[in-house]
């Protein structure tokens, strides 16, 4: 056996050696493993190839599906897949009839209260967030220097009364003076005649002898004096005349002075009403910067003003006002009392969106156009506002405004199951 295995290891060192002779050069160089460790490779056992997974019985290969051994849990599972296609669609179709938006606002017109004349603050007899009713007092101004002015007006007002009183009676004297005048042209031109009968029968008696003629000059510059005051009178009589339309218009500049000395009481009389400083309408007192001792002009900011007229501002998305008209219902919640639900009606809808009416309009023709879906206010009133809460521009509101008036199916089974509901 020795001697077998020897003659072996001798034919397997011979066997190496002839192949490392016949190797390149660079192959010869590398050492050559021992031969020990070769014949532990070549005694190593093989590896056992991967198993192949069994196929699987007759029995396991005949087992039934899932829905044939749970036909219960399936049915189960295909009536709450039918439920809640159900339930979805009624919310769809409910959802459908309805418009909502969170990005609404309470708005209203606020005014800033300032004084219409100049005068120091006397008195401010309303405080901060305080609710006042139309002709309630809000600040009260020095008025002696308007009261001052209002008793000079009517001292003017009186001297013009007085005025127009005087050339009245002065028309009346005059229009005497023209009946007089008038009674002595009469009286003159009497006198006229008789002198010209008399001139004229003492020139007869002169022609004839029986008169001398010294008499009948006489009566002929009689005639001529009758004549010149005939002509006296009658100018008397115009000069009257003339004085009385000279009368009538001093009438009239008195009456023109009554008018002007009216309108400088009325303004008087409005400078004292304007130190008093009064609401115009029922609202809430914002912002009160008012106070005794102040000194204020005409345009200097008393307080801010809120009035009760109050309305929501919805932007809506364009793409939601298809079906949105003025009069359709609305319900809203505000994010101040959001346990309350608040009812109110469309108005109007803005004709553009909100950019376009902005400080700084969008201009899409520079060529960086993008589009983008616009927000379009639609004016929202109330039906009725809650007096109990304390309402206010800036308030942030969630309205849902009802553009289908039809009934929804999810409505219509509602209304249907109601009756029974009250039986429960």
């Amino acid at each position: 056996m020795l001697e077998a295995e020897y003659s072996e290891t001798g034919a397997v060192e011979r066997v190496e050696r002839s192949k490392a002779i016949s190797r390149p050069a660079a192959q010869r160089q590398a050492p050559a493993r021992p031969a020990a460790e070769d014949r532990a490779k070549k005694e190593a056992p093989a590896p056992k190839p991967p198993e192949k997974p069994a196929e699987k019985s007759d029995a396991e290969a005949k087992k039934p599906a899932f829905w044939r051994r749970r036909p219960l849990t399936t049915l189960g599972i295909l009536i709450l897949a039918g439920i809640a296609a159900f339930a979805g669609y009624l919310w769809w179709d409910n959802a459908s009839h309805f418009e909502s938006t969170d990005d609404a606002f309470i708005a209203a017109r606020q005014i800033a209260i300032a004084p219409q004349v100049t005068g120091y603050v006397v008195s401010v007899p309303v405080t901060d967030n305080q609710y006042v009713k139309a002709g309630d007092v809000i600040a009260k101004l020095d008025d002696r220097d308007y009261v001052a002015a209002l008793d000079q007006a009517n001292a003017q007002v009186a001297s013009a009364n007085a005025s127009i009183a005087n050339v009245e009676a002065q028309q009346d004297v005059q229009a005497a003076q023209i009946q007089s005048a008038k009674a002595q042209v009469a009286q003159a031109k009497a006198a006229l005649a008789f002198a010209e009968q008399q001139a004229a029968r003492y020139q007869n008696l002169a022609k004839t002898g029986a008169g001398t003629v010294q008499n009948a000059q006489q009566y002929s510059s009689q005639l001529d004096q009758q004549k010149a005051a005939v002509t006296s009178t009658e100018a008397a009589e115009h000069v009257a005349e003339r004085q009385l339309a000279a009368l009538q218009a001093q009438l009239l500049s008195a009456e023109a002075s009554l008018k002007s000395a009216e309108a400088q009481r009325e303004q008087a009389l409005l400078n004292v009403g304007y130190t008093t400083v009064k609401a115009s309408e029922p609202g809430w007192i914002v912002n009160l910067t008012a106070a005794p001792g102040e000194f204020a002009q005409p345009g200097t900011d008393l307080t801010m003003f809120v009035p009760d007229d109050l309305w929501i501002t919805a932007n809506y998305k364009e793409t939601q006002l298809d079906h949105m008209r003025p009069g359709q219902p609305v319900t809203f919640t505000i994010d101040a009392y959001p346990e309350r639900e608040l009812k109110g009606r469309v108005a109007s809808v803005q004709p553009g969106s909100g950019t376009a009416f902005s400080l700084l309009p969008a201009q899409n023709a520079t060529g960086n156009y993008v589009k983008v879906v616009q927000r379009v206010p639609v004016k929202i009133l109330f039906d009725k506002a809650p007096p109990d809460v304390a309402l206010g521009p800036g308030m942030s509101v969630v309205p849902t405004v009802r553009v289908d008036p039809s009934p929804s199916l999810y409505e219509r089974l509602a209304r249907d199951a109601r009756p029974y509901w009250s039986k429960l």
